[in-house]
């Protein structure tokens, strides 16, 4: 198991199906796996590893598979949801451990919920940042984000065509991201009644409606280098892969339609974050979907990127949940 330090922070290559993922761990105790979005890495958890070590726990922050220095498999059916399971599961073994507490943000919220959901004997616990439960089935993804564009496009169905989204951000990765963080960051995110950068114009960019030249307060310019270089590294198309592969998801997890997460769980949110209130709904349900939830709070004002917006409130808790598991 190859590894590097990194300060207190110590880089491993760690064997997964596709080949190798890339985690980077900090602390000693209970393990706690934390599951990256789109688009980030490992490093989007970097206010979270040294609170949750100072706290007691070994936090490991992965590379998703087709991400950072994770493997990157040339199909596209090699980025379902399934697969991501089992690259989580093939971490939680490679350090050693016969079970975890699973947290992801975004898409890896919802990769987090489905570890749970298929593997209750690994993952002991779940934690949802921004992108609420919501169990397998109802109607084929692609149809439902087909129909919400009405004259536009929304951005899934953007980005389940293969190359239209590369085209758009590898000619300038770091311009690209910087503004997309921006467009959904509660300080810089365009103002209400503003064209909606979650939608395309037909034949248009997302890049038209990102704010320019101005970063979010949680994010430096060195920050937003060291996002830049992970992509310009290993281009776009692995994470783009992964909004390619919800129809197969649907199709595979066909046998879990409707099925609730019985493990206990947490959720946080944002006021201002679109993934949080579009799913209202969603959340509403959770007696049903998430019957061992046992703390659930939204952020005022927060977001999207909730853990990096706000961290010492998400790190506050995080902690505060983690150790109510334990009780």
């Amino acid at each position: 198991m190859p590894q590097t330090s990194d300060a207190d922070r110590t880089h491993r290559l760690v064997p997964s199906p596709a080949g190798r993922t890339h985690l980077v761990e900090q602390g000693e105790g209970p393990l706690v796996l934390l599951v990256h979005g789109f688009p980030e890495s490992w490093y989007s958890w970097r206010r979270q590893l040294p609170a949750l070590a100072a706290a007691g726990y070994r936090a490991a922050a992965l590379d998703v598979r087709g991400y950072g220095r994770s493997s990157k498999p040339g199909a596209v059916n090699a980025y379902g949801l399934r697969d991501l399971v089992a690259d989580n599961v093939a971490a939680v073994e490679a350090l050693g451990e016969s079970s975890a507490v699973i947290v992801g943000h975004d898409w890896g919220a919802t990769i987090a919920a489905t570890s749970a959901l298929l593997r209750p004997d690994v993952f002991r616990a779940v934690g949802l940042l921004s992108v609420p439960y919501t169990p397998p089935g109802g109607p084929k993804p692609s149809e439902v984000f087909a129909a919400m564009g009405g004259p536009e496009e929304f951005y899934v169905s953007y980005f389940q065509q293969p190359g239209r989204a590369e085209a758009e951000i590898e000619p300038d990765v770091r311009g690209w991201l910087g503004g997309f963080y921006a467009a959904l960051s509660a300080d810089t995110m365009p103002e209400p009644g503003a064209p909606d950068p979650h939608f395309v114009t037909r034949g248009g960019t997302l890049r038209e409606r990102f704010p320019e030249g101005r970063l979010p307060h949680w994010l430096t310019e060195a920050e937003l280098d060291v996002y830049a270089a992970e992509f310009e590294r290993s281009g776009v198309t692995g994470a783009l892969n992964r909004y390619r592969n919800m129809d197969r998801d649907w199709a595979d997890l066909a046998d879990h339609h409707g099925a609730p997460v019985h493990q206990p769980s947490l959720f946080l949110g944002g006021t201002r974050d679109a993934s949080t209130t579009w799913l209202a709904d969603a959340i509403e349900a959770y007696p049903r979907t998430l019957p061992g939830l046992t703390a659930s709070h939204l952020l005022d004002g927060c977001g999207h990127w909730l853990q990096q917006e706000r961290p010492d409130e998400t790190n506050r808790h995080l902690i505060d949940w983690l150790r109510s598991l334990d009780a």
